[in-house]
């Protein structure tokens, strides 16, 4: 039996256990030793691709062989160290082992020498300190030769002085002093120098001119526009499916849409290929970015979609993403902000720097949420590649609240304005107003079978409520106890386990419905009955098309920013009349009533008239799929707003007027001999303008006259011949920024023109003015497009 010396265990024991620390001191210095080498090289590991090993320096930054050598040795310095210390691990790894095998007792034979190890710890320290020597004198050597090389090009990295450049010396000084503040300056090859922020400001960014000693040539490489395929429709949308991609339920609702509507979408493609005839249609490549969907923005809809949560954004994306590839176009879809960055070419850091690649997507779909993340990520290329940008906007952005400057000095900033887009790139779900575009979604349409079938299995005495949350029953006991007197009464509340208490015991309360279980108890009901909320969703347009009556309450005095929470807040003056404002102005009685709630007289009058109503199946012509596909290729192939001309300054006079007086002497006209205006869309013989009544907006105007408001006609009447041919008494002509202008102001007879374009708008009004407003007409059940338009 080995006995050993208690004493010799002890020192054993405090061997081992210094040896960690002090193995942690080793590795501390070696850390500490990368961090100084990577802070003193300038940010130059800061732009490491991914894939490099950690101790691969990138050379290129410094360029000569000198420099090279100089590193390569560095990088076996330091990997000789990592060896050493990964020998000394496996060496204490290996005592662990024999002191648990032995339970506490050791042989000292199974142990190397005391002096043998400290002589390899001594080693490992000895090397430590020649890599800190040989370091002091690489960066002595490397300093020496930068110093060299700046000395040579002193005079030509010095900030021009170039007055077409003026902001150059400016952000020569910027960089001096922040260019460390985000790493995407290194990834472009800043390193702290004069040339290199010159270089970065000519060739990255454009604030200053181009170095004459630079090869303009390699720098300046631009890949080659892909050639313009043209684009084809298609029927068959499976490959939509997979670009659309999984794991959200608010996904996977929208595929299942898309795919109920696939045979709906071929039809409507085929009737509008036969329409267009041979027209050609250039394939645009498109990326979509849904942002209320990825997880930085919260994506609060999709833990809703199977909890009676609001669906309507999603029925609309679905709606888009099958439009534009119906149409032929490429598409890119996505629903993070890492994908978003991916396709975009962002480069690493904090947003500031502009995009590694010319923008590869001809447009690009997204909302308020994605907008605000390509504003933070793609640095100065946002305000070069904005123009591109196509923002889904449910409810609409008024031009005094998209000019950033304006809605700051005259109250209508929101948290969701002030973008200085053109205002027809905010696309809505309704035609609220004519300064944004109409997007729309689809409803299913039937055919004339379907319709018989459907008015065959109506049940005169049923009625569905329209409302899934139970907040929305809320309060509304007395309209619900008249209705019941009439009708069965039923409802789609979600819930759990108990039924709401909201919900009356005499509803038939089906709980959530899938989509197609809807709408077959939509078929079979004769009345949709809306309590005030939700605004404007898609469902009324899907009960009217499947033969229900649509009862709505009307609001007086109406809702708006002013007096109610939920329009707080959102960059619209608009004055919302009832709960569903489209279907009490475009579709009407017998389909659409709207009634004072608040009188029970008149609402249990109309449940008695809507008796004895019969109605057919009813869906307007733009919530098609033909409608919608009809629309948005008239968007893509017309709409530019990167390269449209700007609008004449105000007061300009053309040599020639191309107006006249309508024989009426009512309005102006787009005189017969005049010539058109180059790439102007909708075409501008389309355009009639009337002085509208004190208080009146163009909107209100161009509809007293059965036509839409046309804000891209504005620059046409921004001038004293307009007021001049409609006889106006001008005592004097002004240039202001207002959302008003141009217009007419009768204590004065002062007459004012528009002085910033963005601002032209349709919308809004003053007692004080008569505003000079543009219209157009509009083919039967398309209102987003003029007779010419398509």
């Amino acid at each position: 039996m080995i006995t050993v010396n208690p004493d010799g265990k002890i020192m054993v024991r405090r061997c081992l256990v210094t040896l960690r620390p002090f193995r942690l001191f080793v590795l501390g210095i070696g850390f500490f030793s990368l961090c100084f080498l990577m802070t003193s090289l300038g940010g130059q590991f800061s732009a490491r691709r991914p894939g490099d090993s950690p101790f691969t320096i990138r050379t290129e930054v410094m360029g000569g062989p000198e420099s090279r050598g100089v590193l390569r040795k560095m990088s076996d310095l330091l990997e000789l160290m990592v060896k050493r210390m990964d020998t000394l691990a496996r060496l204490e790894n290996s005592s662990e082992l024999h002191r648990a095998a032995g339970e506490g007792r050791f042989a000292l034979d199974r142990l190397p020498a005391g002096p043998g190890l400290m002589e390899r710890i001594q080693a490992i320290a000895q090397n430590v300190s020649d890599i800190a020597v040989k370091v002091d004198q690489i960066l002595r050597h490397s300093l020496l030769l930068h110093s060299k090389v700046s000395e040579g090009r002193r005079d030509q990295c010095d900030a021009p002085s170039d007055p077409k450049f003026p902001d150059c010396s400016g952000k020569v000084e910027w960089m001096r002093a922040r260019w460390t503040s985000d790493p995407c300056y290194a990834f472009f090859g800043v390193d702290g120098t004069e040339c290199s922020f010159l270089i970065y400001l000519s060739e990255v960014e454009w604030f200053c001119p181009p170095l004459p000693w630079r090869n303009q040539t390699a720098t300046r490489r631009a890949p080659k526009p892909l050639p313009k395929v043209q684009a084809v429709f298609r029927s068959n949308l499976s490959h939509l499916l997979e670009l659309m991609g999984s794991g959200k339920e608010s996904l996977i609702f929208m595929k299942k849409r898309t795919k109920r509507f696939t045979a709906q979408w071929a039809l409507a493609a085929q009737r509008l290929a036969q329409k267009l005839g041979g027209v050609r249609r250039d394939q645009k490549q498109i990326l979509v970015h849904i942002g209320f969907l990825t997880e930085e923005s919260g994506d609060v809809f999709s833990p809703r979609v199977l909890k009676g949560g609001p669906l309507g954004e999603m029925v609309q994306w679905a709606d888009i993403l099958a439009a534009l590839y119906v149409l032929g176009h490429g598409l890119r879809i996505t629903v993070s902000l890492k994908e978003l960055q991916s396709n975009l070419g962002v480069p690493p850091g904090r947003g500031n720097c502009p995009l590694t690649m010319p923008l590869p997507f001809d447009l690009i779909y997204t909302d308020y949420h994605g907008l605000q993340q390509m504003k933070q990520h793609m640095g100065l290329s946002f305000r070069k590649y904005r123009c591109r940008i196509r923002v889904i906007d449910t409810f609409g952005t008024e031009p005094a609240y998209n000019h950033e400057e304006y809605a700051t000095l005259h109250g209508y900033r929101t948290n969701w304005g002030y973008w200085n887009l053109n205002p027809k790139q905010f696309m809505t779900m309704f035609p609220h107003t004519p300064d944004n575009s109409f997007m729309g979604f689809v409803s299913e349409e039937l055919n004339e079978t379907e319709k018989q079938l459907i008015k065959d299995g109506k049940a005169s005495k049923m009625a569905v409520v329209y409302g899934k949350e139970a907040s929305i029953w809320k309060g509304k006991e007395k309209f619900l106890s008249i209705l019941n007197k009439y009708m069965e009464i039923h409802g789609t509340v979600y819930y759990e386990s108990q039924r709401p208490p909201e919900v009356p015991a005499f509803v038939k309360n089906h709980g959530l419905l899938p989509q197609p279980e809807f709408q077959q108890l939509l078929r079979k009901a004769k009345l949709f009955i809306g309590f005030g909320f939700p605004y404007e969703g898609p469902a009324p347009l899907e009960a009217i098309a499947n033969g229900c009556v649509f009862l709505q309450s009307r609001f007086s005095p109406p809702h708006s920013s002013l007096n109610h929470e939920f329009f707080r807040g959102k960059p619209t003056s608009r004055e919302v009349f009832s709960q569903h404002p489209y279907a009490e102005n475009f579709i009407g009685k017998p389909h659409v009533w709207t009634v004072d709630y608040n009188n029970s007289e008149e609402f249990e009058a109309a449940i008695q008239a809507i008796m004895t109503t019969q109605v057919d199946p009813y869906l307007p012509y733009e919530y098609t799929c033909e409608g919608m596909l009809e629309r948005i290729h008239a968007y893509i192939q017309h709409q530019d707003f990167c390269a449209a001309p700007g609008p004449a300054p105000p007061g300009t006079r053309a040599p020639q007027s191309p107006f006249i007086l309508a024989p009426n002497a009512t309005h102006l006209e787009w005189a017969r001999n005049a010539s058109l205006a180059p790439g102007a869309w909708p075409p501008a013989h389309s355009l009639r303008a009337w002085l509208a009544a004190a208080g009146r907006a163009c909107t209100d105007a161009c509809l007293d006259h059965g036509l839409i408001c046309e804000p891209s006609f504005f620059p046409f009447l921004n001038s004293q011949d307009a007021f001049q041919k409609l006889q106006v008494p001008c005592d004097g002509i002004e240039s202001e920024m207002n959302h008003l202008y141009p217009a007419f102001a009768q204590p004065g007879q002062e007459c004012f023109l528009q002085k910033e374009p963005l601002l032209f708008s349709c919308a809004g009004s003053s007692t004080k003015y008569r505003r000079l407003c543009p219209c157009r007409d509009f083919r039967k059940g398309q209102v987003a497009l003029c007779q010419d338009c398509l």
